[in-house]
């Protein structure tokens, strides 16, 4: 009897049957090019080309972008630069504008003498006060010397109208007159009256111009006895107007409140007569 293929290699023990034997599997057919995956170091760095910096969410290290995405960013960088300084520039000449003159005059208040605002606010009509000039001296707070403040101004009238508009004007601002005993200390010409508000005290002298002290002003005039003598091409320039003094002191400082200082007067010795004796000199003689 033959064997068969069933029955087992040679020498195989009868009645075991050898495995039945299985083919190998064909091999896989390789996947289409297209649809090959790419390396991973590829895809990052074609994603890092691609997105811009702020679209990262990984907080990688971004890689250098291409020629023309570095020039639209350094484009941006600038245009947010310039609209930054433009911004700037517009808040600073608002704060200029709305804030210098507010800031000027809070600054001219506060170092100006209040006594001067004080006069600044009479009710002077302009034709009494022309040529205003102030002068000041001494401290404002009284530091080894009170202050001691001067106007000088003209007036385009006479001194009788002017000096009643200047005192109408400090009785309406609160001035009361005041009757001192050295007001004024010595006789002057025109109108001088002293007055007091609060700490203060002032001096108000009304009087005629500078032009009116011209010795070649007051000079008699002569008239022409030849009738037919003209008068000169050059007409003298009339004289006319007021000049107004206003003399400011704290009453602390002002020589007419202090009182006078009491002494005693058994305290108070009597001047020797002077004793007139014989030159001892006299009898010398000159030598030779």
């Amino acid at each position: 009897m033959g064997r068969t293929a069933a029955d087992g290699p040679p020498g195989a023990a009868p009645g075991i049957r050898a495995a039945a034997a299985v083919p190998p599997a064909p091999p896989a057919a390789p996947p289409p090019a297209e649809a090959a995956p790419r390396p991973a170091k590829a895809t990052a760095t074609i994603r890092a080309a691609v997105a811009p910096e702020e679209d990262r969410a990984d907080g990688a290290p971004a890689t250098r972008p291409s020629g023309l995405r570095a020039a639209r960013s350094e484009l941006r960088r600038q245009l947010r630069e310039e609209r930054r300084f433009k911004t700037l520039a517009l808040l600073m000449a608002c704060l200029l504008v709305l804030g210098a003159l507010p800031i000027y005059f809070a600054i001219r208040a506060a170092t100006r003498d209040p006594v001067f605002n004080s006069l600044d606010s009479l009710a002077i009509p302009p034709w009494a006060a022309v040529n205003v000039v102030d002068q000041v001296n001494g401290s404002r707070w009284c530091l080894i010397e009170c202050r001691f403040r001067e106007r000088m101004a003209e007036s385009e009238r006479g001194p009788e109208e002017t000096a009643q508009v200047y005192e109408k004007a400090l009785a309406d601002a609160g001035w009361r007159r005041w009757d001192a005993e050295l007001c004024p200390a010595q006789p002057v010409d025109g109108h001088y009256t002293c007055w007091r508000r609060d700490e203060l005290t002032l001096d108000l002298w009304v009087r005629q111009p500078a032009c009116a002290q011209d010795p070649l002003a007051r000079r008699p005039t002569v008239a022409p006895t030849d009738e037919s003598a003209t008068p000169s091409p050059e007409a003298e320039e009339e004289c006319a107007g007021a000049l107004v003094s206003v003399k400011v002191r704290n009453a602390i400082d002002d020589d007419r409140i202090k009182p006078e200082p009491s002494f005693d007067p058994s305290l108070v010795g009597e001047t020797p007569d002077p004793i007139v004796t014989d030159d001892p000199l006299a009898d010398l003689t000159p030598g030779p």
